[in-house]
């Protein structure tokens, strides 16, 4: 049996050079020139033929500049230095920031008590300190009298807290540490009085006493800033829940009989059985005369 030995093709490239090394033909140089135009073809045509080996000319090749190398942008782990681009925006604070007010109120509060002015905490903060967990996220307020603001804003300015003077003329408005103080003079449109401060208790404030509003006149309050613009009873009911074991019921109704939205409130703490029901007026008379059922005395025309 014959073996027949496979037919070589000659190599295409450039031949190598001694001991394996690249020819002199193997370093890049300028394209081959293109074959000559038939003389048949015309002009006007192209000539095309198989790509020819070695680099593409560059601008160097036709007496202009290489063009400078992309701006190269370093990646955060390129060195401690480097800039760190963010892909999401910063996330907003949480709505419940309940200590951040309650070191406002301690603040505005150790102030207060060095005033030599009657004032009381009120408002939602007051809740809390009246021991309803209640989410703070507004403000804090006090209630202080009209004629003692100057004395106050002097002071809580000398504290290095900035006052904002607001269009409204029934308080004050301050800021301390990102957060909202209002000093208030008028509580559902009634002044406050050195009576209403008088009835104050003392409470812990996040472990600083001062003086907070009556469980009552802060029912009394809340009720009297209810209307049909804003009425709603959601962040009501746990407060009267929690409180009414402190609260002077009948004076809340009194002092809110002519306000028709808490009168409507009263009632639904009627049929949730946190408050016991109100007779009807004329029930339980005992007095002579007063009924009208056989045997009672009545006038007969008889």
């Amino acid at each position: 049996m014959s073996l027949v030995e496979p037919t070589r093709r000659p190599p295409t490239g450039p031949a190598p050079g001694p001991a394996g090394k690249p020819g002199p033909g193997a370093s890049p140089g300028p394209p081959a020139e293109p074959a000559a135009t038939p003389a048949s073809a015309p002009a006007a045509y192209p000539v095309t033929g198989p790509a020819t080996t070695g680099p593409e000319p560059g601008p160097e090749h036709h007496g202009q500049a290489a063009p400078p190398p992309p701006a190269r942008h370093p990646a955060p782990e390129d060195g401690p230095g480097a800039p760190v681009t963010r892909s999401e925006p910063p996330q907003p604070l949480p709505a419940d920031h309940t200590q951040a007010i309650l070191e406002a109120t301690k603040e505005v509060g150790a102030v207060l008590k060095t005033s030599g002015c009657p004032f009381a905490l009120v408002g939602s903060v007051a809740v809390y300190a009246h021991g309803i967990p209640v989410r703070l996220q507004h403000d804090t307020d006090f209630a202080l009298r009209a004629e003692d603001a100057d004395t106050v804003t002097r002071l809580l300015r000398r504290r290095g807290i900035r006052i904002v003077e607001p269009p409204e003329d029934w308080l004050v408005k301050a800021r301390s540490g990102g957060e909202e103080i209002d000093l208030i003079f008028a509580l559902a449109g009634r002044p406050v009085t050195r009576e209403l401060l008088d009835r104050a208790w003392t409470l812990p404030v996040d472990s600083v006493h001062m003086p907070v509003i009556d469980p009552t006149d802060l029912l009394v309050g809340r009720l009297a800033a209810l209307s049909e613009h804003h009425c709603d009873f959601g962040p009501l009911l746990p407060v009267a829940r929690g409180l009414r074991e402190r609260v002077d019921w009948d004076r809340v109704r009194a002092e809110t009989r002519d306000r028709p939205m808490a009168v409507a409130f009263l009632y639904l703490l009627e049929l949730l059985d946190v408050l016991p029901g109100t007779p009807p007026a004329g029930d339980g008379d005992t007095g002579d005369g007063a009924g009208d059922g056989p045997g009672d005395g009545g006038d007969d025309d008889d």
